[in-house]
């Protein structure tokens, strides 16, 4: 095999220094060339982040705030917004220096690329020191100054319970609707959202008409007017108020809306309360979906509710066979739980015995079983005052 020698490198030596490089255009070896020119020149090596404490908020370049975890993606966008100059190189690679919580301190190591010479191109790395300086966002600010609002939320619902309004609350909580909200106040019957701008209370009312029937009204009040610009200055009021009904109360349908939704018996039961509302008749397990507007055009309360039930103990039970999703229909003989059971239930009862069974057809035949005990509403006992309630057979109650 013929060896074949390899080409011989030609070398010259660093202008400044004397070593031995290969050639470029600068004829400089690399510690020298770093000496001579600096790529780092025209960006600045300290900065400043405004926080705003109150709501734990960074102001991002120019207007905007952003809340940031420490050592986040967030925060790191904003630190590098800060930095003027960095655009006129080339950005490789930027990460966070440890330091303690309480320096106000944050510092960022960064690696940078620029081409020096044709064809000679030169990598630093070099950290930039930011010092947070405390202070109040524009929105704080309104709030401490006692001009805390130009929109506000009033969510109403007029029940004694409040079953489906805590359950919008957890909703609101799990898909942070109240992130904009700059103030909430408790009143009687819900919740007041207070917002400093008009567009994050709209976004607000869509959001809850998304999730529970309601209906919205909207209001607003002049507060000052410029009649040399004929700029005006108002504040909104909308009022979302949900329907008075929650999951479990009875109720009783007006016949003509229950004849448009399959003719279902009137007396029916709420499983259900989303963007529409759905009943459902135990005994047949028949539903109906009643929409907001639909609701509203004719609006009827429950006749009874959770704080109504009475607990039963199941003696037995059986499936009859039809099933709707989870709900089975099933027939039950239940007697009242004596240990749940009070005097004037026991003076009431008709059938004069304090054991005395009843046969009834229920839509959880698949959860119950026999000696289960079960809460239900004992209509004979029961004294409701509903029009559509006395129109209905009170043999098949």
């Amino acid at each position: 095999m013929e060896f074949v020698p390899t080409p011989a490198v030609h070398r010259v030596l660093c202008a400044d220094c004397g070593t031995p490089i290969e050639p470029n255009s600068a004829n400089l070896c690399i510690p020298c060339l770093r000496n001579s020119v600096d790529i780092t020149e025209g960006i600045p090596k300290q900065a400043t982040l405004n926080f705003c404490r109150n709501c734990d908020r960074f102001l991002s370049p120019p207007t905007s705030w952003t809340i940031a975890e420490p050592e986040s993606r967030e925060l790191l966008a904003i630190c590098l917004k800060k930095l003027k100059g960095l655009n006129k190189v080339r950005l490789i690679d930027a990460g966070f220096i440890w330091t303690e919580p309480h320096s106000k301190r944050i510092r960022v190591k960064l690696t940078i690329q620029k081409e020096v010479f044709s064809s000679t191109i030169l990598q630093q790395i070099f950290e930039v020191e930011y010092v947070v300086l405390y202070g109040q966002c524009p929105d704080c600010g309104r709030l401490a100054a006692k001009n805390t609002w130009k929109a506000v939320v009033q969510v109403r619902q007029k029940v004694p319970h409040k079953r489906t309004f805590l359950y919008l609350e957890q909703l609101i909580l799990k898909n942070g609707a109240d992130k904009d909200t700059i103030s909430i106040k408790e009143t009687r019957e819900g919740l007041d959202f207070f917002y400093a701008q008009r567009n994050h209370a709209i976004k607000m009312t869509e959001f809850l008409s998304s999730v529970v029937p309601v209906r919205t009204k909207d209001s607003e009040q002049l507060l000052s007017r410029d009649t040399h610009s004929n700029v005006s200055n108002y504040k909104f009021s909308y009022s979302v108020e949900i329907v008075p009904l929650c999951r479990d109360d009875l109720v009783v349908l007006p016949k003509a809306l229950a004849r448009s939704n399959g003719n279902v018996n009137p007396l029916t039961v709420c499983v259900k309360v989303s963007s529409t509302v759905q009943f459902m008749d135990p005994t047949t397990l028949q539903t109906a979906d009643i929409p907001a507007p639909v609701y509203w055009r004719a609006p009827f309360e429950s006749i009874a509710h959770s704080a109504d039930l009475i607990e039963f103990l199941v003696l037995d039970i059986e499936p009859s066979g039809p099933t709707h999703g989870k709900y089975v229909l099933a027939d039950a003989q239940v007697v009242i739980n004596n240990t749940k059971r009070t005097k004037t239930q026991d003076m009431d009862t008709e059938d004069g015995g304090n054991d005395a069974i009843y046969h009834t057809r229920t839509h959880l035949g698949r959860f119950l079983q026999a000696g289960d005990t079960v809460k239900g509403y004992f209509l004979r006992n029961a004294n409701v005052n509903n029009a559509d309630y006395e129109k209905l057979d009170q043999s098949r109650l």
